[in-house]
């Protein structure tokens, strides 16, 4: 028997060589002799190509004109949109493509798609060749890949280059598997279930990638278009309504999160305040979702590639149901992470505008500190347009509130407009003008002209010292208030750059379609732009969100800031002197604050993680990277409870290390510097 084992096994190599030989050969042949059958465009695609043209020509705030520039500019965010993490196209690919980079403007206004279609079909066939090889190494991975090596894998994509040829694609391809599985094992999950977890995410996607029809083509390559005039301009096709309101807000009802797409990831923009992902304390602005799962014990199914109206459909469910997320941290990208979130409904009551009152002892002076949260600017519009003297908005619930803290007698008032991720623009003009006595609050223009809101009511409600508290996810309609404050000097701006979201967007139906366009800039009365640079605090506190990937600076192709004519308005004395006075008592208790030592810590060890532009491929050097940063992170956090009085903890739970603690370490630290800058305000006489 023994012979005839030898046999059996020597035909069992041969035949895996010959099908090692057949795939390679197959993989490694001409790319265009491998589509079966090319899609191509729709003979309506051609009209609507050029209608969208023209509108963008006519009614976009750039005034641009499409020519060679911006062929170039549309050719470059196509491929990065096809393959970001070069993993598809080669250097020769992409030097045979070239000679298509300046005719894209002129077939683009005779609605011809032909290119776009070509280069998506080259990217559909090397899509399906990688998928179909990663799948054929997944049942023998444990047998076939040598996790000892010393290879390594750059994971930075703007790092990374071209590979040379289809050949050299091969080797990218199984490292990037080995990457998958050795996260994986990191992860804690056994062999088999490895095994079946990747057979499933690869078998999926394929499935879905020879779905891809002509339609998702057309709104791929016009979102390209679009998005070389700004980020925010987008083109909208025919769906049904509810599809399209979760492409326009782009906000899952359920968990109160804003996603978009970030190629083939569906990251987090921001969270809803008091939202359920945001009471969770587990999900942040930056993280990438990478799978979602339905109650305790569902599958988790991949979503990396999915379009996202797709994942919104998974995310969405019924109230008090749990939905889990698999995730890529914001603050740790080399790992992945799965969150269980309870769905609910976002209740107004706590949109609201709420106070609360510190007492302090500073100097051996008893304050006061009124603290107004304000998480986003809303009006019943319906109620208002009514005629309904008892609408609910931002402006009449924080008016009410100022005069309850008054009464209280406090000293001092604290606007927190941290997440805030905008609203109303009439409420951002009302309630600055609950600070200010009169005049203008913001400028909005357009190509043709600049309007401008006014306070026209000289009545002040709050007139002692202001601080406003901002952060990178302060946008829109905070950045407004924020900035009209600080150009008239009625208060101080503390803590992080603003999100940068000044401009202005508007709905063009078009054909079946929709197109949704940068219309008008926001700037500031003193003349400066609130895009992309956002706000800049007075008093600038650590970073908390990692600011290359949240925020309008984020964005590829963002409108850039700049300045326009400033208009005519009374400011108050200058806070120059006084900012610096604060400034330097911040940063001398910030040298001994366990909360501040700690904060800077924890944002340093997460800035070290994300900075690698490459990973090791070793499995035992990963889990010793591993396992330093998590004794490392241990070590930072036991530093703090001891600081504060509290006993030490054995293991980091994720869940341990809370967004909300962080935030409260901040605030603190306000009520710190809103006590200096009333002792200085008596000192240097200010009032307002």
């Amino acid at each position: 028997m023994k012979p005839i084992k030898n046999n059996y096994l020597m035909i069992s190599v041969l035949l895996k060589c010959f099908l090692s030989i057949f795939i390679l050969l197959s993989y490694s042949s001409h790319v265009w002799a491998n589509i079966e059958k090319p899609i191509k465009p729709k003979f309506e695609h051609a009209s609507q190509c050029i209608k969208i043209v023209r509108t963008l020509e006519r009614y976009h705030y750039l005034e641009k004109k499409l020519d060679d520039n911006m062929s170039s500019i549309i050719f470059d965010r196509y491929l990065k949109r096809l393959d970001p993490g070069k993993l598809l196209f080669t250097l020769k690919d992409i030097q045979s493509l070239k000679k298509y980079q300046f005719r894209l403007d002129d077939d683009l206004k005779r609605g011809n798609l032909n290119i776009a279609f070509k280069i998506f079909n080259l990217y559909m066939e090397r899509s399906r060749q990688r998928l179909e090889y990663i799948s054929s190494m997944i049942p023998t991975w444990e047998k076939d890949f040598d996790f000892s090596k010393n290879d390594s894998m750059i994971i930075d994509n703007d790092v990374r280059k071209w590979e040379p040829n289809s050949k050299t694609l091969f080797s990218l391809w199984k490292n990037d598997l080995k990457n998958h599985i050795i996260t994986m094992i990191l992860d804690d999950q056994e062999n088999d279930s490895i095994t079946q977890t990747l057979d499933k995410i690869y078998s999926s996607r394929l499935k879905r990638l020879l779905q891809t029809n002509s339609n998702d083509i057309f709104q791929i390559f016009m979102n390209s278009v679009t998005m070389a005039f700004d980020p925010h301009t987008q083109f909208f096709p025919p769906r049904a309504s509810e599809d399209f309101d979760i492409h326009m807000s782009l906000s899952l009802e359920g968990i109160g999160a804003v996603l978009q797409n970030e190629y083939e990831y569906t990251k987090v923009v921001r969270l809803i305040p008091k939202g359920p992902a945001d009471k969770s304390n587990l999900l942040m602005p930056g993280d990438k979702i990478i799978g979602v799962g339905q109650g305790k014990t569902g599958e988790i199914k991949d979503t990396i590639g999915q379009r996202i109206d797709d994942v919104v459909k998974l995310i969405r469910g019924p109230r008090n149901t749990l939905v889990r997320l698999k995730i890529i941290p914001a603050k740790k990208s080399n790992s992945t992470r799965t969150i269980q979130i309870k769905r609910d409904q976002v209740k107004l009551e706590e949109q609201s505008a709420k106070k609360n009152i510190i007492t302090l002892n500073h100097n051996n002076l008893p304050l006061k500190i009124g603290v107004i949260e304000i998480p986003n600017f809303y009006i019943d519009f319906n109620a208002y347009h009514r005629g309904d003297k008892d609408y609910k908005s931002t402006t009449k619930d924080v008016k009410k509130l100022l005069i309850e803290l008054k009464n209280e007698n406090i000293d001092g008032l604290i606007i927190d407009l941290r997440d805030n991720g905008g609203g109303s623009l009439k409420e951002a003009n009302e309630l600055t003008g609950l600070f200010l006595k009169s005049g203008p609050t913001v400028q909005i223009k357009t190509k043709y002209r600049i309007t401008r809101l006014y306070d026209d009511d000289p009545t002040i409600e709050y007139s002692g010292p202001l601080i406003v508290l901002i952060n990178r996810m302060s946008a829109s309609a905070s950045e407004i208030f924020a900035g009209a404050i600080k150009d008239y000097n009625r208060g101080v701006i503390v803590g992080t750059r603003s999100f940068g979201k000044g401009t202005v967007q508007e709905l063009q139906p078009l054909g079946n379609g929709k197109l949704k366009l940068t219309s008008a800039k926001f700037y500031r009365v003193s003349g400066k732009s609130t895009q992309n640079l956002g706000i800049v605090p007075d008093l600038s506190y650590p970073q908390l969100y990692k600011i290359e990937d949240t925020g309008e600076s984020s964005l590829e192709g963002a409108l850039p800031w700049d300045t326009t004519i400033k208009t005519s308005y009374k400011a108050y004395r200058s806070l120059q002197l006084m900012n610096k006075k604060l400034d330097t008592g911040y940063q001398e208790r910030s040298l001994k604050d366990p909360g501040l030592t700690y904060l800077k810590k924890r944002i340093e060890i997460a800035s070290k993680i994300n900075s690698q532009p490459s990973v090791s491929l070793n499995l035992d050097a990963r889990k010793s990277e591993k396992k330093l940063f998590e004794q490392s992170e241990l070590d930072i956090e036991n530093n703090y409870l001891r600081s504060i009085g509290k006993a030490p903890i054995e293991k980091l739970d994720p869940e341990t290390t809370k967004i909300n603690d962080f935030k409260e370490i901040l605030m603190n630290q306000t009520h710190l510097v809103l006590a200096d800058f009333i002792e200085l305000s008596h000192d240097f006489d200010f009032s307002w």
